[in-house]
């Protein structure tokens, strides 16, 4: 019993150590600027009796080894039930650079937690193709649930 459980141990460690590699390979084959919605959250919310303000934030973090050009025109699209609602502008960023962004929603105070989902989703329309301005676009999403 105790060499199977062993033998376990071994496999499992092995698996998790091969799923980092992987992630820690595909990171590194992102040469170049890698713009990234890292967090979005509800920050505040106040209410009138009848329609609570809620304040949402997110930041938007270059991941990657390189500035984006100083021409880059990029945008976080606020989306709600598939439908476009806003944008934010974001400046061009440096490696390790944030930029936070915040959007106001209103909804019925009796509406039931859990039940509004905003989506963020960062988008290039300068350079086209964005190409080195953005070499991992498997990062420029996010939602909150409130």
């Amino acid at each position: 019993m105790k060499g199977k459980l062993q033998s376990m141990r071994t496999v499992i460690l092995a698996a998790v150590l091969l799923g980092q590699l992987a992630a820690n390979g595909a990171a590194a084959s992102c040469a170049g600027a890698d713009p990234a919605i890292v967090s979005a959250k509800v920050q505040n919310v106040t209410s009138n009796g009848s329609v609570n303000h809620y304040t949402l934030v997110g930041r938007v973090t270059n991941l990657g080894t390189a500035k984006q050009a100083s021409n880059v025109l990029q945008f976080v699209d606020i989306y709600q039930n598939g439908t476009r609602l806003e944008d934010r502008g974001v400046p061009p960023l440096a490696p390790g650079q944030s930029y936070t962004f915040s959007y106001d929603w209103q909804r019925a105070s009796d509406a039931g937690t859990g039940t509004t989902t905003m989506y963020f989703r960062l988008r290039m329309t300068s350079p086209s193709p964005p190409g080195n301005q953005d070499c991992n676009p498997g990062n420029d999403t996010k939602s909150v649930t409130f």
